[in-house]
This record gives C-alpha cells, structure tokens and sequence, in this order.
C-alpha cells in the first residue's frame, strides 16, 4: 500500500499548522502569530483508519511576501501539485482571492481536495455562506476551529472517504491514455489479479552492493506481501540459485510466475524454462503505479535514438549514486552500447523541478516510494509533449531482448489480460 500525501495548503495566519499538530495529535510544526512561520514543507508521517500510511504536509502560505516569499509559495504550490488530498484552510466567513485563484491550481493539476473553514470560534461560517461555497467549489466545507478542538475524528473521517473516493482506476487510466493524458491504476496489491489462491511464485533477489543494508527493498517486500494476501505461495532465492529450483530445467515446483530484480534479467532468463511467465519487480510498479501502456509504447523509442539526444532518468527517491547504480550507470551504459549513439543524460531525483524539456525519451524509476499521483504529474508535461516515457524495468528488458523472450512474452500477457 503507497503512502498518501495531505498536504494543508492556504494563507498565511489561518492555522495550517495548528491543524496540521491536531491532524496528528503532537506539536511537529511550529505555531505563531508571525505572519510566515513556516517556510518549507514539514510533514509527519500517521495512520488514518481506512486508508493506512499518509504524509500530513504543512506548507507556507500562498499569500507570502518578498523575494524569499515567493519561492516559499513556489514551494507550496508544487507540493500541492503532488498530493494526494489537499486541506484547504480558510478563515473570516468566506474565500479571498489567493482561496480561489488555489482552488483553481488545484482543479487543473486533478488534486482532490477539502475546504477547512478555521477560526469558527471566532468568526463563524453561515449556513448559507457554507452552502455557497460547497456549491461554487463542488467539494466538501467543514467548520473547525483549532483553538477548542472538537471535530477531529470526523474531519479524519472525511479525508478517508475522499481519498477512497479519488482513488484512480484501471478504466481512469485507459480512458486518460485514450485522451492523451497520464492514467494510472487503482492502488492494489502488486500481483493482485494476477496470482490466486494455491499459486506458487519465485522471487528472485540479489544481495549486492545495491541492496539496503539488512533488509529487502521496498517492492520486494510489496510483493511478499501481495502474494500472501492473494493466498499464494512464494519463495525467495538469489540468481544463483535459480538453477536448483528448476531441476533438470523443468519447472517441478509448479511455479506460476518468477519476478526478479530488473539488473538479474539476463542472467535469469538464462535459466528459467520458456513456458514460465518472468518478469521483474520494477515492471509490476509499473504495471500499478504508472501510465503502463504509455511505458511499453515508449520504450521503442531506445530503437531509434540519435546522437545528441538527450535522454532524462527520473528516480523517485535520493541516494548517493555508486558504480553500481541502475539509473545513473547501468542504463545509460548499456542504452549507449545498444543503440550504438553518443547519448546525453540527465537525471532528476525526489521532486527536485525539471527545468529543460528538450528530451527524446523518459525514464522513470519504479516509483516505489512515491504515489500514483506523483509520477503521473512527473510525467504530465512530457505526454502533452508527445516525448516518450517508458520505465527502468521495461528498458532494461528491451535492452537485454527480453522482448523476444518467451517468457517475458507470457509476463506481459499476464500483465495486460489481467
């Protein structure tokens, strides 16, 4: 299950961040009267019934001030743009200019949202007032107030629904790729719909240098726990042993599926019979979290690259890059051996602002770390565009000719026909 991002957006002095502390029941930001205390994003990680995991972001003011003001609503605009759920909070009986003019912001970048009307115990919202605005902005109003508390546990109530509400489907995502916009599937389990009850699965996990110290990455883990859930059966094994589990290069395990790292491809391939679906964990993020058949259109484009162009490797999170590293090494190395071409690149990590478009093709990491939500908005701009996407583990299987591979054949069908 991904983490979701509520972000409290709004003017200055109208007690994001006092809502924010209530929100999650301890003092994370700082609360003042100054007028632009908070400057950067602060978030605190809770548990909201309903939905699990959730970052609760506090942001600057939109109405900020000066030169530093205005990179701090920069900042909290583009948080914003990356959430999941916005809390909108407002005060004195109405919406200003910079309530709507965001509320704007946010209908075009598709971020649900929540109005939050502060201060009741000082100013109260009207009845009609609370009607008018719920009507003008098609969204929820609620009344609060952070000076006498009250109504949390239903205001924590209603965030749930609308982010169960805003949950993107897989019909959503065909229909925006029909469209030419950025789809993506329901948040689901990563092999639901592909593994039932009784299936036996094969996870194949390298412990190399890129392995986090004690522990698995994150889509194994996702995966583990997606096949349990679906009442399957897995085991886990290095490539190195991946021989012993197919005997006599005959699949005696009955194993229905074998997902290995993106980087094992090759080496797996070489072992697992022709008849077993293989894929690797990076294309079932894919398959879960991103615009999937704009990845496996996209990923054509390695084909006819040119010298000179310019190739752009999104990675979702930070890490000091080693010589084994898969975004900033490994593809590149081998996208330049395959295509035979002098190739640029350039990489982004987290959320940092792209700031050229000039590229002939976009790769995006799994993604696992990030929502839905956030890798659709990373890679909105290039769609309208028209520039290729695709995904590390699609890539990195084209590149190897697993495409032609009939197992990985058998995955992509899987994947497709679920």
């Amino acid at each position: 299950m991904e983490v979701k991002n509520i972000v409290v957006v709004g003017r200055r002095n109208v007690g994001k961040s006092s809502l924010v502390n209530m929100l999650v029941g301890q003092q994370v930001a700082i609360v003042s009267d100054v007028a632009g205390t908070t400057a950067d994003p602060v978030r605190k990680r809770m548990e909201i019934t309903g939905v699990g995991a959730c970052n609760v972001i506090d942001t600057a003011g939109i109405d900020d001030v000066g030169e530093l003001g205005e990179k701090r609503v920069e900042r909290s605009l583009e948080a914003a743009g990356y959430a999941d759920l916005a809390l909108l909070v407002f005060t004195g009986g109405g919406l200003s200019d910079d309530d709507r003019q965001l509320i704007e912001v946010l209908k075009e970048k598709g971020v649900p949202f929540i109005l939050v009307h502060n201060q009741e115990d000082i100013e109260p919202l009207s009845d009609d007032a609370l009607a008018g605005i719920a009507e003008e902005c098609g969204c929820y109003v609620v009344r609060f107030s952070c000076t006498i508390g009250g109504n949390v546990d239903e205001l924590l109530g209603l965030i749930a629904n609308v982010l169960k509400e805003s949950e993107i489907t897989v019909c959503d995502g065909e229909k925006a790729a029909a469209e030419g916009g950025v789809g993506g599937a329901k948040s689901k389990g990563l092999l639901d719909g592909i593994v039932s009850e009784g299936d036996r699965v094969l996870f194949v996990c390298p412990i190399d240098g890129e392995a986090p110290e004690g522990r698995l990455i994150l889509p194994e883990v996702m995966g583990i726990r997606s096949v349990l859930d679906n009442r399957g059966v897995v085991m886990v094994c290095q490539p190195g042993e991946v021989l012993d589990m197919f005997p006599m290069g005959k699949n005696t395990f009955g194993f229905k599926l074998v997902v290995c790292d993106s980087q094992a491809f090759k080496e797996v391939a070489s072992v697992v019979p022709s008849d077993v679906p293989l894929g690797s964990f990076s294309i079932l993020l894919a398959r879960l979290k991103g615009p999937f058949e704009m990845y496996l259109s996209g990923v054509k484009k390695i084909s006819s690259l040119c010298d000179g162009d310019r190739v752009l490797i999104l990675e979702s999170c930070s890490h000091r890059a080693t010589c084994e590293d898969i975004g900033r090494v490994k593809i590149p190395a081998l996208m330049r051996k395959v295509t035979g071409k002098r190739l640029e690149f350039e990489f982004v990590s987290g959320v940092d602002s792209i700031t050229n478009n000039r590229y002939a093709l976009v790769v995006q990491c799994g993604g696992c770390v990030v929502t839905q939500r956030v890798i659709r908005e990373r890679l909105r701009l290039f769609v309208e565009m028209g520039v290729p996407v695709t995904n590390y583990g699609l890539a990195l299987a084209y590149m190897n000719g697993l495409f032609e591979v009939e197992g990985f054949k058998r995955f992509l069908r899987l994947l497709t026909n679920f």
